[in-house]
């Protein structure tokens, strides 16, 4: 690995501006540029996808609602190529001579592994954890299809190859993946066997693909991604018929594929005001697949429910660490939101408030050792890479303390969350000699409380924030079922159960 290492003084990639969607599915790197600068991601998602929003086709490099965290995204893109961070982010391509992101390394070292962690780590810091489904998210079960194209192709040889060229294809490329892996949430007391209209489904097989109709949720930043990667969850993999169980990918722009977003929680909001909704709401999608054809070099997967089953966790090995590197910067967030929030109101030394802090403090150290420890217990994978340890306990964790977290800080900063000044309040002379009298705090000016507060706000109270520890508690799937597999998969049940037994005996 180490000949494809970057040097600072590399020349940065040429312009991506003739970049298009593979939707012919030959998925060739050939003229491949590798890691994006910031203006051609944008350029690259105008594409003619069929984007809808609040009622009417939208372009979303141009609609409002999606400018604020097209921008970070662009930023972070932009940031990759930075002298400081470059070599950490970036490294040669072992088939063409760009660079690309560490985010599509497939680790075969323990030195790989720490080179992809840094590089989350700083996708994942830099977005201050507030972007859940950051591109280095789905680069990493990128990284899993490859790894269990083995296993694919035990299935079909076909899949096998297709799950190799498809990485390539991502890698080489620098794409921004979305995944979609449930149900439409319509009536969960029945099955798609009794409505087959509920789920997403091979209707058609043909020689060069299959035709799939139907729709998936929920994927997230899919407004801002190339192509979106379907598969099944725990939730939904175990199916009666076969005709449901798929894995694919797909252009965002591909005929007969519609995306309906959400209502946006930043349009036209401003950095003072709405520090974090205006930057980082990241969207989310229902994906409409109207008799959509996928060409067979984009399949990887048909009909085969236990391979269905054992590959969601095979290929989820790398992304879930990313997502809980993700998570350790959100609660590092919370806990610097928090700790400056009960030093302005003078409060940072009472009992029950530093009691609380402390007790954010555990949760982010908790995280943060949780992520050292299954980093140091790397094991081999089925494609002969390695991967850090379950990540199960730690997704349990998150999302038992998801609203925790936003309860803490609601109580650190009492009513103060709700009533501060807007920037223009703090703009009109005539109001500003009351607001710097009876809305400062302590040690601090009435303009960065202001701010301060409604970074907090945001974090606790508005639909951005509510969206967020909605989606906290949700995106790793379904708690109960986390639980039950972290019990059922524990290496160490056995010694537990033995010790009680020995001392009973």
């Amino acid at each position: 690995m180490q000949q494809g290492l970057l040097k600072t003084h590399s020349p940065p990639p040429s312009s991506r501006s003739g970049w298009s969607p593979d939707r012919e599915g030959a998925l060739s790197t050939a003229g491949a540029r590798g890691a994006w600068h910031g203006e051609d991601y944008v350029a690259s998602l105008q594409d003619g996808r069929e984007l809808w929003y609040d009622g009417e086709r939208v372009d979303v490099t141009r609609h409002p609602a999606f400018a604020g965290a097209l921008r970070t995204l662009a930023g972070l893109y932009d940031a990759q190529h930075a002298a400081p961070t470059r070599e950490q982010m970036l490294w040669r391509s072992p088939e063409h001579e760009h660079p690309v992101s560490y985010s599509y390394l497939a680790p075969r070292t323990t030195e790989d592994l720490n080179r992809k962690w840094r590089n989350s780590h700083l996708w994942m810091e830099r977005s201050h954890g507030q972007l859940a489904r950051v591109p280095d998210f789905m680069a990493n079960v990128v990284v899993g299809l490859y790894d269990f194209r083995g296993e694919l192709a035990k299935v079909d040889p076909r899949f096998g190859e297709n799950a190799e060229r498809y990485y390539l294809y991502c890698r080489e490329h620098d794409l921004a993946l979305t995944h979609a892996l449930g149900d439409p949430q319509i009536d969960r007391s029945s099955s798609p066997v009794e409505h087959p209209e509920y789920a997403l489904r091979v209707v058609e097989r043909r020689p060069d693909g299959i035709v799939v109709h139907g729709a998936k949720q929920l994927a997230t930043l899919a407004p801002y991604c190339h192509e979106a990667l379907i598969y099944l969850s725990p939730a939904f993999y175990a199916r009666a018929k076969p005709e449901y169980v798929a894995w694919f990918a797909v252009p965002i722009a591909t005929k007969g594929l519609k995306l309906l977003c959400r209502e946006s929680h930043g349009e036209s909001l401003n950095h003072f005001d709405h520090a974090f909704s205006s930057r980082f709401d990241e969207q989310d999608a229902m994906l409409f697949f109207d008799h959509v054809f996928v060409p067979m070099n984009r399949v990887f997967l048909l009909e085969d429910t236990a391979t269905a089953a054992r590959g969601f966790h095979e290929v989820n090995k790398w992304s879930l660490y990313a997502g809980q590197i993700r998570f350790y910067h959100r609660l590092r967030t919370f806990l610097g939101v928090a700790s400056l929030v009960a030093r302005a109101i003078g409060v940072s030394q009472f009992r029950e408030i530093a009691s609380k802090l402390g007790e954010l403090t555990s949760y982010v150290e908790l995280v943060r050792l949780g992520l050292v420890a299954m980093n140091a217990e790397p094991q081999p994978t089925v494609g002969g890479l390695i991967a850090p340890g379950s990540t199960l306990a730690l997704d349990a964790f998150a999302a038992q303390i998801s609203s925790r977290i936003t309860d803490i800080l609601r109580v650190i900063g009492g009513s103060g969350i709700v009533m501060q000044p807007s920037q223009r309040d703090l703009e009109n002379p005539e109001l500003r000699p009351y607001l710097e009298q009876y809305m400062k705090g302590k040690d601090v000016g009435v303009d960065f409380k202001a701010r301060l507060f409604r970074l907090a706000f945001e974090l606790v109270g508005d639909r951005f924030g509510l969206r967020q520890e909605l989606y906290e508690y949700w995106n790793r799937g379904d708690v109960v079922r986390t639980h039950m597999a972290l019990y059922e998969n524990y290496f160490d049940r056995a010694a537990c159960e033995a010790k009680v037994k020995e001392l009973l005996s």
